[in-house]
């Protein structure tokens, strides 16, 4: 198994912590200024921020210590995200089931750290493309093992859809930690993402007139929407000092797969939260809720992002 101690690329990678810690002491003086002498509430607002400064540093900390402990933080994000999942839906209840799920990322985890035995470069492709093939299988093999026909129909569905969607789909970002320019992907699509949602939430307060899908998410926006869509498309010209080996076209391929993708992989969740009845998929995140509520986005595009990259430059 190939290990590396600390990141490469070390010159992007400190460009975006400085970015970070200037990003959040500066939110942190504008929710003091705002909020100061009690004028305005600014206590939900000072919750996300405390919750950004407990995870910029987990984020930074194992990117930095390089692609293991990279693969082996999204697998637990993964896994948590997949147990947020299955006590929204109640999935919890049937352990086995769960816990077949739960081996299954675990599985995929092991795959993109373990080197591919043909070709020795990190990461096992072949193997992890073709992963859910084997553990979808092995989940509808557990009613037959149980002896069970009624009532196994939801949660074998259910449980599918967590481990292809929070599991292997979430989990190609572990995998785009092999790449040798892992550091300028992961560290991009982390800050794209959450920039996407903020450019979203800044155009629909300002321009917003018309509701994007009221059913889903009623705050959202078509101004928002395609703001956020315009914002990302500029946004890998302003950061391609991630990705320097990009031309112009995978520049606006990889600012499309943010504006939309990110965009879908909000709203999916969203839909997913509002037939359950629920706010949020958790409350592990002051200030965010839980695991899938902060990462949301980042199922869509991961995917969609290792592809782009690897069809055009190999991984």
């Amino acid at each position: 198994m190939t290990l590396a101690l600390v990141t490469p690329q070390p010159e992007v990678f400190r460009a975006y912590a400085i970015a970070a810690a200037g990003l959040l002491v500066a939110a942190g003086l504008a929710i003091a200024w705002i909020g100061r002498g009690g004028r305005r509430d600014v206590s939900g607002v000072r919750r996300t921020w405390i919750g950004w400064l407990i995870m910029a540093p987990l984020a930074l900390g194992a990117l930095y210590l390089g692609r293991v402990p990279t693969i082996v933080g999204v697998g637990l994000l993964a896994l948590g995200g997949f147990r947020e999942f299955a006590r929204a839906t109640g999935l919890y209840r049937d352990w086995t089931t769960t816990i077949a799920v739960y081996l299954g990322v675990a599985g995929l985890t092991a795959v993109a750290l373990v080197d591919d035995p043909e070709t020795g470069a990190p990461g096992w492709y072949g193997l992890y493309m073709a992963m859910p093939v084997y553990v979808v299988a092995g989940l509808l093999t557990v009613p037959v093992w149980r002896n069970r026909a009624k009532g196994q129909l939801q949660p074998v569905a259910l449980a599918i859809v967590g481990f292809v969607y929070f599991g292997w789909m979430f989990g190609h970002l572990a995998f785009l930690a092999n790449a040798a320019e892992a550091t300028g992907y992961l560290l991009f699509l982390i800050f794209a993402v959450e920039l996407n949602d903020v450019a979203a939430f800044t155009c629909g307060r300002l321009f917003g007139r018309t509701k994007l899908r009221s059913e889903i998410s009623p705050n959202k926006t078509v101004e928002g929407s395609l703001g956020a869509l315009l914002f990302s498309l500029a946004l890998p010209w302003l950061l391609r000092g991630s990705f320097p080996h990009f031309d112009a076209v995978d520049l606006v391929l990889t600012g499309l797969i943010v504006g939309v993708g990110g965009q879908l992989g909000d709203l999916s969740i969203s839909f997913i939260k509002r037939d359950l009845g629920i706010k949020d998929m958790g409350a592990l995140i002051p200030g965010h809720g839980g695991v899938l509520d902060r990462l949301d986005s980042l199922i869509y595009v991961a995917p969609l992002f290792f592809h782009l990259v690897r069809w055009r430059h190999g991984i």
